[in-house]
Order: structure tokens, then C-alpha cells, then sequence
């Protein structure tokens, strides 16, 4: 819950977390009393530090009385290196994989038990999805999250492994001996399709994005219609994509190999 102070009260930082965590996309705007509720702390409280958090800029009232997420966190969260960086960098292969397609395509990383998406680019005609930048997923039911988490370390597969794993739809990977044979062949072939894992309406292909040391630090994915899309067929392009981001961040091995589709590039 975070820190505490010394006579074992909540400190003042954590319980502006709690403030902050109250917002989400299903509660993107609360009023006053809704926020006490959620956070747990008393309306004087809520009061107090939600006056201090708005005057700085963390959080913005509109013409309702409501309270919003305000731009300062936004401004803060465009310094992440990990992110920005990344998605500058990886704009051109995920804008070459939608122009293929039409359809959704993605960028992830790892955060935990889960995979935090970085950004997405998607049609007027594309299929919709429940990913959005900023948003998670858990990694067992995603194609983004079964790279990141077949390439994680052993304790963190172990850890996802002994559950629990939620359940979307009756395709859902909640087996976790079936899911570890699933993490080892997409750590044997480059690629994950998830099959209508999230959602019935949605397949997804994804391919690992390797560092200037060869690590995964990200996934790429193309989110398409599981009815009318052949998922092998998406594979090619996908790793292609994937591996001249790669390229463009330095990967020894993804520099070694020759550009085998358009999507390549030799930079950003």
C-alpha cells in the first residue's frame, strides 16, 4: 500500500497513490465522494489532497464537478525512457504492419504479471480490441504477453504458471502444464498466435523484439479477425517487423540476418 509513517498511519505519498489509483478506464471521471469511496479515505481527506493534486495539475475538474486525470501525468509519462524511446523507434515497423493489413497492430512490454502496451495503430475497419495504450493484459491470454512471458526469467514464469490465470473464454490458456508447452514452442519457433484467448472475435500473431544485447525487451502483434484470418499466414510479416525493430535497436543477431520482408528497415 506504500509507505508508512512512523506511528504506523498511511503516509502522505500513499495515500496519494490511492487517490490515483482510483482512476481507471472504467472510471475515467469521479466526483469527490466517489474518490473517498474507492480510496478508502475520509472525505475531509479526499478533500485536502485532491485540492493539492489538482492545483498542481495531477488531476483536472470539469464543468461537472467531476475529476479527471489531468495533463501533468501525461507530461511525466512521456519521460519514461523505456517507453518513449521505444515507441519512437518502433512507430515506422508498426505503421508498415497496419498499412499490410488494416488491422491492429501493437507494441508491449513486460511489467510484472503483466504486459503494458505501449501503443497501437488501428483502422476505421479494424476489429475492435480491448488493448490501449497505457492499458494491461495478463500475459497468459495475449500474443504480446505469451513473447514477453515465454522470454522472462524462470521466477517470474513459475510465478505466473502457479496461477491463478484468469479466464476470458473457454479458449483461454488457464492450463498451466498446457501453457508451458505452449511458452516452449513460442521460445522454439519466434512467434505466438493467440487464438480467440481475450475475446471470440480476435486472433493475434506476435514476435519478439530483442535489444543492443540481444535481450526481449518488447513484442509486436497484429490483432485481426479469428473468423476470417489464417494466423500463419500473418506470421511472416510479424517476425519480419519485429526483427528489423530489432535491428534498429542494435540486436547483434537480428543484424546479422537478412531483411526477409518490406517491413525491415535498417532504422527508424
Amino acid at each position: 500500500m506504500g509507505e508508512r509513517s512512523e506511528a504506523g498511519a498511511p503516509s502522505v505519498a500513499s495515500r496519494l497513490f490511492r487517490i490515483l489509483e482510483t482512476f481507471s478506464p472504467e472510471r475515467p471521471s469521479l466526483t469527490l465522494s466517489a474518490i473517498s469511496r474507492q480510496s478508502g479515505l475520509s472525505l475531509t481527506t479526499t478533500h485536502r489532497l485532491v485540492g493539492e493534486l489538482a492545483g498542481w495539475g495531477a488531476l483536472e475538474r470539469d464543468d461537472d464537478g467531476c475529476y479527471r486525470i489531468g495533463l501533468r501525468i501525461y507530461e511525466l509519462a512521456a519521460l519514461t525512457p523505456r517507453g518513449t524511446f521505444l515507441r519512437e523507434v518502433a512507430m515506422p515497423f508498426l505503421g508498415d504492419l497496419y498499412e499490410a493489413t488494416r488491422q491492429n497492430a501493437q507494441l508491449g512490454v513486460l511489467d510484472g504479471h503483466e504486459v503494458v502496451y505501449l501503443e497501437r495503430i488501428s483502422g476505421r475497419d479494424a476489429v475492435p480490441v480491448v488493448s490501449r495504450p497505457g492499458g494491461r493484459l495478463p500475459l497468459h491470454a495475449t500474443g504480446v504477453g505469451l513473447v514477453l512471458l515465454a522470454h522472462a526469467d524462470r521466477e517470474l514464469q513459475e510465478a505466473v504458471l502457479d496461477g491463478p490465470l484468469k479466464r476470458f473464454t473457454d479458449l483461454t490458456l488457464a492450463d498451466p502444464r498446457r501453457l508451458r508447452g505452449v511458452l516452449a514452442n513460442v521460445r522454439k519457433n519466434g512467434f505466438a498466435i493467440s487464438d480467440r484467448q481475450i475475446e471470440l472475435s480476435t486472433l493475434s500473431v506476435a514476435a519478439p523484439v530483442h535489444d543492443d544485447a540481444d535481450n526481449v525487451i518488447a513484442a509486436l502483434s497484429l490483432v485481426v479477425p479469428a473468423e476470417t484470418s489464417d494466423p500463419m499466414a500473418l506470421v511472416p510479416a510479424v517476425r519480419a517487423a519485429a526483427r528489423g525493430l530489432s535491428r534498429a535497436l542494435g540486436s547483434p543477431k537480428a543484424a546479422a540476418l537478412p531483411p526477409t520482408a518490406h517491413h525491415e528497415r535498417s532504422g527508424p
